[in-house]
This record gives structure tokens, sequence and C-alpha cells, in this order.
């Protein structure tokens, strides 16, 4: 068992930031979180200040969870209203993970028109029937398959991960970066709206999933996903003439580019704290008051 001593001056918080919906493989039971990174089969809690895990270094949680980070001058820096601050308030030290590039993709393709518990379940599904066993805390626990092993089976073999219509999406997807190895350093290396039309190329990736892949593993934290969530807070506290439309393209890419001039070069931070409080009341802004939805499933 491994222990790491957090900054009091950098704020963490573990439960929210593997609550948030940002990674799907992931798993609270007895106060311990369980997860699968990049082939380590992780345990992982905290008690105040102290990270207690196994299954990795401390090297790698810290990069993980982006503990190098300055998250007060992050914070400071998309603290503009009422509406974001209160939200920064309640999820204070939630951070963005590193997630892996490949398996980040192909969750987001997953994760078209779906809610996250059906995401988790056809990823689990995929790393147990072609991923590596890997020895963990908990008993045998999986990677997620390399591209050569998804690129290798048929439409049929990935539906029966539960995948539907989408595994036509994934299987090219496979077969591309099995082929194209450094895909993921090209699309690093380019400007943000370069590589935001670079991921919209593979199949199922349209502009939303293009921006959770960007923002959850490529860093780009200009990146700003517009989910059901975010179009209501959004149209209701900070663009209200557009409340009660439709997340047409149209509307989405309003949402995205005022929210990237609004909150800065970390406005993909302001959207995840506004996400965390999505059931929550928030203050008024210029005479609205942000939603309260109804319970419903998480989907993003």
């Amino acid at each position: 068992m491994r222990t790491m001593v957090l900054r009091p001056d950098q704020p963490f918080d573990l439960d929210r930031t593997l609550s948030c919906g940002q990674a799907f493989r992931w798993e609270e039971v007895d106060g311990w979180w369980y997860g699968v990174v990049a082939g380590r089969a992780i345990r992982i809690r905290q008690e105040g200040d102290l990270l207690i895990f196994t299954g990795a270094d401390a090297r790698f949680i810290s990069d993980y969870f982006r503990l190098d980070q300055d998250i007060q001058s992050i914070l400071a820096s998309i603290d503009r209203d009422p509406v974001i601050g209160a939200a920064i308030r309640e999820c204070m030290g939630l951070r963005l993970v590193r997630q892996p590039h490949w398996e980040c993709l192909v969750s987001y393709i997953c994760a078209t028109n779906t809610n996250i518990p059906a995401v988790k379940r056809r990823i689990a599904l995929m790393a147990e029937r072609y991923g590596k066993p890997i020895e963990g805390p908990a008993g045998r626990a999986y990677a997620f398959p390399e591209p050569e092993a998804l690129a290798t089976l048929s439409c049929t073999d990935l539906r029966e991960c539960k995948v539907g219509y989408r595994a036509d999406a994934v299987r090219e997807a496979a077969l591309y970066v099995a082929e194209n190895q450094d895909w993921a350093e090209r699309i690093a290396a380019l400007p943000f709206e370069e590589a935001r039309e670079a991921l919209m190329r593979f199949r199922g990736v349209g502009p939303k999933a293009a921006d959770c892949v960007l923002l959850f593993a490529f860093g780009f934290f200009e990146a700003f996903p517009v989910d059901v969530w975010i179009h209501r807070i959004m149209t209701e506290a900070y663009l209200p003439e557009l409340e009660g439309r439709e997340c047409t393209p149209t509307v989405y890419e309003r949402i995205r580019k005022f929210a990237r001039e609004y909150f800065g070069d970390y406005a993909g931070y302001a959207q995840e704290y506004l996400y965390c409080v999505r059931r929550s009341g928030l203050p008024a802004r210029n005479g609205f008051t942000a939603l309260n939805p109804a319970t419903r499933q998480n989907s993003r």
C-alpha cells in the first residue's frame, strides 16, 4: 500500500473527480475506488490530505489526476460570476483526469445517445472479452483492448458487447489506429480547432464526442462539451435568448464559442464544475436562475 500527501494549497477531491462522469472504468466499493487505467488495476481512497493506493506508483497517480496543475489559478481564471462561483465552491477539488487517448476515443464513440451506466457496461464487456487480464487488488481485472485486438473483430462480435449500431464506428476506429500508431501524437500537435476537425473524421465522433476526447484525453482545456445538462444551464444562466431551443448544431456552436470566449483557456474546467452541480439550484446571474432539473439517468 502506498501513500501520497496532498498539498494543502492545491485542493483535490477524489470522490468528485471519479464520480462526475468523465471516465467510465471506476467503481466505488466500501470507501475504495477501483479502476483500470493504462493496464494498471488501481485501488485508491482519500483520507483528508492523504491518498492511499495500490496498483500504481505515486508518479502515475499524480500524472493521471493532474496533481501538478495549479488548480487554484485555474479556478480563479474561470470564477467570473455567481453561477460558476457557486459551482466552484460546491465542487472544490474536482480535477480533470488524464485519460489514455485510445480508450477515451472508443468510450465516447460508445457514449452517443445513451447514459453513463450503459457506457460502463459496454467498456467493461469489451475489456473482459478482448483485453489482457490483470491481477489487481480486487482479483482479476482487464485492460482496455488494444486497437489491434478490436480491429480483428467483426461487427457481430462487437455488438455482443452491447454497442449496437456503434459497432461499425468502433471497428473502423480500431482499424485506423492500428495502422496509424502515431495518430494521437499528430492530433495533439494540432491547433485546437484543427484537432477537433481531425477527431470528427472518425465515424461516430460528432462535436460533443470530439470535445470530450480533446478535454479528457488530450488536455485541450478550452474544449467545452455541451450535453443536455450543460445546454440547460448555459441557456438559462448565460444565453437566455437560446432558452427552450433544441441543441441543434448551430446552438451547440453558439454555446461552446461563448463559453470559450467567456471562461477563457480553461473553459473545460468550467464545464465540468457546472456539470458537477447539474442537480443543484444555482444563484441568479443577470436575472436568470440556473435550472434544477428533475432526477434522471446521468448522460454525457
